[in-house]
């Protein structure tokens, strides 16, 4: 996605549960940056192959609708049905964002993916920006959100990648451990990195 003559700068946003990866594309968002949300695109590309999912998984629905914790349970036990739910959805999500991305007049386009580094996603963009936070802070932000138990949190964690592989591959790093005020300074001054390694006025 490098085409500069054709394509916009591609930046990943990513970061383990609770690290404030949201909080950094809100901000992106109100400075005025595209940014596009890898989830929403899924469940857009969900719906889109909604008859598809119901003929491959017809127990992961109770009516007309997909329950997408019985779908989760059901592909994350089973390599094989994992594959054959991305082989389904993956084409679709890269064919909307394909769209997204072709309306958009932006040099700059933000992209937050959850499971970036998981899914090899690095290799289709021109940088990664990872957020990264203590994990007893994380795991605060989280239960404090959702409820979740700490075990449960701590469950989730385990299914991603370790965060200090995710130092290793990512191209920026920005750290969340203080307030608002510093998370704001942090991004800032990796946007004047962004803009000076790109060559963006």
């Amino acid at each position: 996605m490098g085409d500069r003559a054709k394509h916009p700068i591609i930046i990943g946003i990513t970061g383990n549960i609770g690290s404030g990866k949201s909080t950094v594309a809100s901000l992106l968002r109100a400075w005025g940056y595209p940014v596009l949300d890898l989830d929403e695109l899924a469940q857009r590309a969900r719906e889109n192959k909604k008859e598809e999912l119901k003929r491959i998984f017809p127990e992961a629905f109770k009516g007309e609708e997909l329950d997408r914790r019985a779908l989760a349970q059901m592909v994350f036990s089973d390599p094989e049905r994992l594959r054959a739910l991305e082989d389904l959805l993956h084409p679709e999500i890269r064919r909307l964002l394909a769209q997204e991305l072709a309306q958009l007049q932006a040099p700059l386009v933000f992209l937050e993916i959850p499971l970036l580094f998981e899914k090899g996603w690095e290799a289709r963009l021109d940088g990664t920006l990872l957020v990264v936070a203590p994990l007893e802070e994380r795991i605060r932000r989280v239960r404090e959100r959702s409820g979740l138990s700490r075990e449960e949190v701590l469950a989730r964690e385990k299914a991603q990648m370790p965060e200090e592989e995710k130092r290793r591959r990512a191209t920026w790093i920005l750290p969340n451990r203080g307030g608002l005020g510093e998370l704001e300074e942090g991004l800032r001054e990796i946007l004047t990195r962004i803009r000076e390694r790109f060559g963006l006025s």
